[in-house]
């Protein structure tokens, strides 16, 4: 039998990507010794309108760039191959069906997890991965609270782990970006310089 492969998933509009994402990243890749975790920006979220996150092929150079020095970490256009609204089930889903030999870790902030039963299909959802819920924010009761629910109604696996409080998000860098201020440090130098080139969220 083949040995099972323990990959990370972290999807998300990357719009733009930054250290946050890839702290908790790297904080599960340790934590739970995964072999890759696959970065997959996405298509066309439903919860978001189409014409408020930049083109496709903006946020994967910008992935791709960030992800550039680590063997580790992998960049995925599955989603963005994908038509119409892109919704997670459906995607675990494929590649469950196209990569039987994967164990697949799905990597999420401690604001999805609160969230996740208004997903679609979160049943689909836990039984085709593990959850590994990324504390940021010092959530630490509402997140066991919810892990423990979900673990009890959906018979889910939920990994949780703590990271360096990083409270940095995406539309923080865009209005920074949009009001001159810098954002040294808060992503990656590659796409600080991406950004800058390509005159983004100006």
């Amino acid at each position: 039998m083949d040995k099972m492969n323990k990959i990370g998933i972290m999807g998300g509009t990357f719009d733009p990507i930054h250290i946050g994402h890839l702290i908790m990243a790297e904080s599960a890749l340790s934590e739970l010794q995964l072999d890759k975790i696959i970065f997959m920006p996405s298509g066309k979220p439903p919860h978001k309108s189409s014409k408020s996150i930049s083109e496709s092929d903006i946020r994967s150079d910008m992935v791709k760039l960030a992800i550039d020095n680590n063997e580790k970490f992998v960049y995925s256009d599955f989603e963005l191959k994908r038509e119409g609204i892109i919704y997670t089930s459906d995607t675990l889903e494929l590649i469950k069906n196209q990569y039987t030999n994967l164990d697949i870790y799905f990597i999420v902030g401690a604001d999805s997890i609160l969230d996740i039963e208004k997903w679609h299909e979160p049943a689909k959802i836990f039984q085709l991965c593990k959850m590994v819920v990324v504390d940021r924010d010092n959530c630490n009761d509402k997140i066991i609270a919810m892990k423990e629910h979900l673990s009890l109604k959906y018979n889910a696996q939920i990994y949780y782990i703590k990271a360096p409080l990083v409270c940095i998000s995406s539309t923080y860098i865009r209005n920074c970006v949009a009001n001159k201020k810098s954002v040294k440090y808060l992503i990656p130098d590659s796409v600080n310089e991406y950004i800058t080139t390509h005159q983004l969220y100006q």
